[in-house]
């Protein structure tokens, strides 16, 4: 799945299928500007902050168990977001520091370190990605990934894709090559 935030019109918190399909509305209400996004991939809960409402919220993957970690002015201007075991971790874009916020005990917040121009933060640990064994848009005897001639998106699961090509180009009628 791909998770994402929009605040164009109606703001809201959105998932979908690699491939774009199945798009579906996880949080559409008390919501105003969603911005960074984090998932805790072990769990299935998704994390945003809402900068506009200077909040960070969380859902489960459906929209459900929704509540608020954290809201008020000592986290105002936050942009970049990742989870890691008890803790979130974010960057004020303010004063560039980096708070790491407990989840579930929304009083432990503590500001780690000051990084000029920092907006984004990431936690790269081997446990928080799982291990799929095979997936549909693996590299086929002919080097083409799921058998696409450009680009292979997975669908509703890692055995489905569907085949997209890059801009200017049309996919054939056999859903693989592109002309």
């Amino acid at each position: 799945k791909l998770f994402f935030t929009d605040y164009g019109n109606a703001a809201k918190v959105e998932r979908c299928d690699m491939d774009g399909m199945n798009r579906t509305w996880i949080v559409d209400s008390k919501v105003e500007q969603p911005t960074a996004l984090a998932l805790d991939l072990v769990n299935k809960y998704v994390y945003w902050v809402d900068i506009y409402l200077d909040s960070v919220e969380v859902v489960d993957y459906q929209g459900r168990k929704r509540h608020t970690i954290i809201k008020g002015r000592q986290i105002r201007h936050l942009c970049g977001l990742a989870v890691f075991e008890s803790y979130l971790y974010t960057v004020n874009s303010d004063n560039h520091s980096i708070l790491r916020i407990n989840r579930y005990n929304s009083s432990d917040v503590q500001s780690l370190a000051r990084h000029d121009n920092a907006r984004e933060i990431h936690v790269y640990q081997k446990r928080t990605q799982t291990t799929v064994r095979s997936h549909a848009c693996e590299v086929d005897p002919y080097g083409m990934p799921g058998g696409c001639s450009h680009i292979c998106l997975l669908s509703s699961n890692y055995k489905a894709r569907t085949c997209r090509c890059r801009t200017g180009f049309i996919l054939g009628t056999d859903g693989r090559s592109c002309k």
